[in-house]
């Protein structure tokens, strides 16, 4: 796999499936979408809107590009973005769970890097 073409349309991928399943039940009153930037390969799924009179900003997702590795930075979906990527065929040593401090990475199955 050419990690410098295939990684960015694999993550756009998958998060484009995400965020089209959570558009079959929508809530009215707040916006689901996908931000790209593929110059700086970052990946972003965002829910934004109001409920119960309060402000919803919410970064459900955020995936980056980083030295051909994907780093997790944020990720609330319930069997994670790294199951899928790893379902997909990504090794692990390619994904980093950057939402984990740096000097507990060593104790995942995934990328130590800091």
């Amino acid at each position: 796999m050419d990690k410098l073409t295939e990684y960015p349309k694999l993550i756009q991928r998958i998060l484009t499936e995400y965020v089209e399943l959570s558009k079959r039940h929508p809530n009215p009153d707040i916006e689901t979408f996908l931000i790209v930037d593929e110059a700086k390969a970052h990946y972003i799924w965002m829910n934004l809107g109001w409920q119960n009179g309060e402000r919803i900003t919410e970064m459900t997702v955020y995936v980056r590009i980083r030295d051909g590795k994907f780093w997790i930075e944020e990720d609330w979906t319930e069997n994670g973005i790294a199951t899928d990527l790893i379902r997909e065929g990504v090794p692990k040593e390619d994904i980093v769970l950057a939402f984990h401090e740096p000097k507990m990475r060593q104790y995942t199955e995934f990328a130590v890097a800091s």
